[in-house]
């Protein structure tokens, strides 16, 4: 049975707790390998490697800094199918859906690599007689990540890439469903030319997340996962005196207007409610169709679309999705279609009985639609991350308006239209963080930050983008005056501008 350790101070290390994990292969329900769940102690002394290499590294100058983060692009590029197919046999999602999560944490890599630029302080010449006003970046230390499952390489790639591009050491807490690809991340990293030390990655559960939390020596932490939980980093990293960012649940609708093209609606809803079997951040869970004319027809073109998606192991490269994460998750996921049925809503397609030929123990479930799901419904309220998309009915624009900006989650919207004014008006109204229009999945590109309103974060600053680079580093602001010709004496009030 294969044993995945952790990797610290530029090398592997096999856990000591004697604590361990199972890492399921998804399609088959086998136990593929076990993984170190480490204790404090063994956090402590990736801490300590962490602080010993992060002076060296912080005195870098940016540009070299970037160097090291253009080579780890080149090797990961050209590793892309094999980190993909790994990935995936982890976490059961396709490959090529598996490749779309490398490349969009490679893509925050890639923008990172402009530090040098991203770091510039400001310089006033002359703010005074004889002063000059600047302020320069600097980075916090060493910092930690404590990453979800559903995307094992973009959120440990969007959390490290502007870490390490300002100058601090990083401590990655992965899931410990799908650890593989952060272990081989920290492999080319080092193989790119990174000190060893500046990026480790230790495996665990609890006792490792309290282990970053409570450290003082740890400057800040950024967490992806549920709600709670990201709730609960966040009290606990403040109170400890860290900065903190923290991303959570969510409950992405998307609007439906009369006017829009039905085809186009259905296509964006199947790939964004069903992608990944329903397990990310970003999904559509809710279709809000606006008018009974609207819902009948979208209805009419959804149901045969879902009964119709193919569902496979990640080998099979023709499927749309594959596998959720483990057994629990799967019957959580069938325990929300259970109790939708008992609330009253619509079960137009049922998924809950689908075993897949030759996979019988694989954690497969078909797609499943609700239709008639209204807001006081749990499956309407709660996050089910899971190939479940349930369709709200509003009976015109201002309740569909309503729908999404009352929900206590905000990450994400999405409306289609082809009316212009329609689109203009929803998106500087709707109360939520990221906005489509005519666009399913809202995540924007590496240099806008991505984030959610509401209970669907815990923070100040977003991830990736500018934001980044403000939250790994801290501002340092010199006013210096070289008193050649200048009047001197004590000055006993506050200085002006006057």
């Amino acid at each position: 049975m294969k044993e995945i350790g952790h990797f610290v101070g530029g090398k592997h290390v096999a856990g000591e707790s004697g604590r361990y994990g199972d890492v399921f292969a998804p399609h088959t329900g086998e136990v593929q390998a076990k993984v170190a769940l480490a204790s404090a102690a063994e956090m402590a002394r990736a801490l300590e490697n962490a602080k010993a290499a992060q002076v060296g590294w912080a005195a870098l100058n940016p540009q070299r800094r970037a160097r090291v983060l253009f080579k780890f692009l080149e090797l990961a590029q050209k590793e892309m199918r094999s980190l993909a197919e790994l990935l995936s046999s982890e976490h059961g999602k396709t490959v090529p859906d598996s490749m779309g999560d490398i490349q969009r944490g490679l893509e925050v890599v890639e923008f990172c690599c402009g530090a040098p630029h991203l770091l510039k302080g400001e310089f006033t010449e002359g703010a005074g007689p004889g002063i000059d006003i600047y302020s320069m970046r600097q980075p916090l230390g060493v910092v930690a990540g404590i990453t979800p499952f559903n995307f094992p390489a973009m959120i440990p790639l969007w959390k490290a890439g502007p870490a390490l591009a300002c100058g601090n050491a990083f401590i990655l807490k992965p899931s410990e469903r799908d650890p593989s690809v952060p272990m081989r991340i920290a492999e080319l990293l080092m193989e790119a030319g990174l000190p060893a030390g500046v990026f480790n990655v230790v495996n665990g559960d609890k006792e490792s997340v309290d282990a970053i939390l409570t450290n003082p020596d740890i400057k800040a932490v950024g967490f992806v996962g549920s709600t709670p939980i990201a709730e609960y980093v966040y009290v606990t990293g403040t109170a400890h005196g860290k900065r903190v960012q923290c991303f959570g649940g969510a409950k992405n609708h998307m609007i439906v207007m009369p006017d829009a093209d039905l085809d186009q609606a259905v296509d964006a809803l199947i790939g964004a409610g069903y992608g990944s079997a329903g397990e990310r951040c970003m999904a559509i869970s809710v279709a809000v169709p606006v008018g009974d004319k609207t819902a009948d027809a979208l209805m009419a073109k959804l149901i045969p679309r879902v009964e119709a998606l193919k569902i496979g192991p990640y080998t099979d490269e023709n499927a749309d999705f594959g596998p959720l994460v483990t057994k629990a998750h799967m019957q959580k996921v069938k325990d929300y279609v259970d109790l939708g049925v008992k609330e009253g809503a619509t079960l137009a397609v049922d998924g809950r009985g689908f075993t897949m030929q030759g996979y019988e123990n694989g954690y497969f479930m078909r797609g499943c639609l609700f239709d008639h799901v209204t807001p006081d419904m749990r499956i309407y309220k709660e996050e089910i991350f899971g190939p479940v998309l349930a369709v709200a009915r509003a009976k015109d624009y201002a309740e569909a308006l309503r729908l999404p900006s009352s929900h206590e989650y905000g990450n994400g919207v999405a409306i289609y239209t082809r009316d212009g004014d329609a689109a203009r008006d929803f998106a500087s109204k709707v109360d939520t963080g990221m906005v489509g229009v005519n666009v399913p999945i809202p995540v924007p590109l590496a240099y806008y930050t991505f984030g959610g309103w509401k209970r669907s974060v815990f923070g100040d600053l977003n991830q990736h983008g500018p934001d980044a680079f403000r939250f790994y580093t801290k501002t340092k602001t010199v006013t210096a005056r070289w008193p050649s010709g200048v009047k001197e004496g004590a000055e006993f009030s506050i200085p002006t501008m006057k």
